[in-house]
């Protein structure tokens, strides 16, 4: 059983004749709905939801705190290697981009860890560049374990693995997994992906199956928004997380919504998602499933993050370098430019001052059984 029937049907599927022809009246019909099906969730990211999003915003938040409470998770990402074998045209780690490569030893990856959980924040995002031969299998289990003693929570966005990979490196601490399919049309897909492994659309969808499959506890999932028209996007990231949701019920699936951002070289998105677009995303995303973890990352500015907690939002990132080794040596080239550089404690004082709960931990495995 695989997700890319249904990926290819979506691709395939007059969706912008369905989103044109759904009406306001039915738009608001569907947003008090205790349960709604994929027209209307197609009919709440339509053109004729735009002038309910206040509507679609209460709704979410009452869902949210339904079944989240006023609680945000944080976590900060840990970038140890930016080698990367494709061409991704709109990454700043593509290959062949002139930037500066490098792997952490693991004394750095100590020396980074140290400095990140001196912040009190206790889960972790590990990345990497797509290159396994440069940090590969090994070398990421040798990173969890010498970051595990610091770390109750680590996940992994790296290269898509095979199931045995990542029931290895369960075994070793990891407990999440984050990948991003881009864009879901194939076509385009191919297009953003001329050359390196990634170039396998097939494989990488079913990267979060194979996850859930290995024991992981959370699959986070996304499409790079600006590649192309958002309302596609949103919605096969949608079907896709209920999909997932209705197969691994003990799992804890989550959407990001990134927006492109600045990095090297000279890629421009096809579509710009204005503010208000990704807050129809969000609020419809949270209608249709309303246990869903949703991700805002500091690619957004800060008033916006802080304007759009109550939306849905149930983990941010924070004290953030998108630069390998950033944390412990400030000041280095990153993935890409990040809009909000506040630390852990102003995220925490901002969250605080608009009656939520920060969450630094909300996990510990039982040893022995990770």
């Amino acid at each position: 059983m695989s997700f890319l029937p249904e990926a290819l049907r979506l691709s395939r599927a007059p969706l912008n004749e369905r989103f044109e022809a759904a009406t306001e009246d039915e738009a608001k019909s569907v947003i008090s709905r205790e349960r709604i099906d994929e027209h209307g969730f197609a009919a709440l990211l339509s053109p004729a939801a735009s002038p309910h999003l206040e509507a679609m915003a209460r709704r979410a938040h009452e869902l949210t705190l339904r079944h989240f409470g006023r609680t945000i998770s944080l976590f900060t990402p840990l970038y140890v290697s930016n080698h990367c074998a494709n061409h991704c045209r709109y990454c700043g780690f593509a290959a062949p981009n002139a930037i500066p490569r490098t792997r952490l030893s693991l004394d750095e990856v100590r020396a980074e860890g140290q400095a990140i959980a001196a912040t009190g924040l206790k889960h972790l995002l590990l990345l990497t560049g797509e290159a396994p031969h440069k940090a590969g299998v090994e070398y990421l289990e040798s990173c969890v374990r010498v970051l595990r003693p610091l770390f109750p929570s680590i996940s992994l966005e790296v290269f898509p693995m095979e199931t045995k990979d990542y029931a290895r490196l369960a075994r070793a601490g990891v407990d999440g997994l984050t990948v991003f399919q881009e864009t879901y049309d194939p076509d385009l897909y191919a297009k953003l992906h001329p050359a390196g492994p990634k170039r396998d659309y097939a494989f990488r969808l079913d990267t979060p199956q194979r996850g859930a499959e290995a024991g992981l506890r959370v699959v986070n999932i996304g499409a790079l928004l600006g590649l192309t028209d958002w309302r596609r996007e949103i919605y096969a990231t949608g079907l896709h997380a209920a999909w997932l949701q209705k197969r691994y019920p003990g799992v804890d699936v989550a959407v990001s919504l990134p927006r492109m951002r600045p990095h090297a070289g000279a890629f421009q998105p096809e579509c710009i998602v204005s503010d208000r677009e990704l807050v129809q995303a969000m609020t419809a995303l949270r209608i249709f499933l309303p246990r869903l973890s949703i991700t805002i990352s500091t690619r957004e500015a800060p008033a916006f993050r802080d304007n759009i907690l109550p939306l849905g939002v149930t983990r941010m990132s924070a004290g953030v370098s998108t630069a390998v080794g950033g944390h412990a040596k400030p000041g280095q080239a990153g993935q890409f430019e990040i809009s909000d550089p506040r630390s852990v404690a102003e995220i925490e004082a901002m969250l605080q001052s608009h009656g939520y709960q920060p969450v630094f931990k909300d996990w510990e495995p039982i040893e022995g059984c990770a």
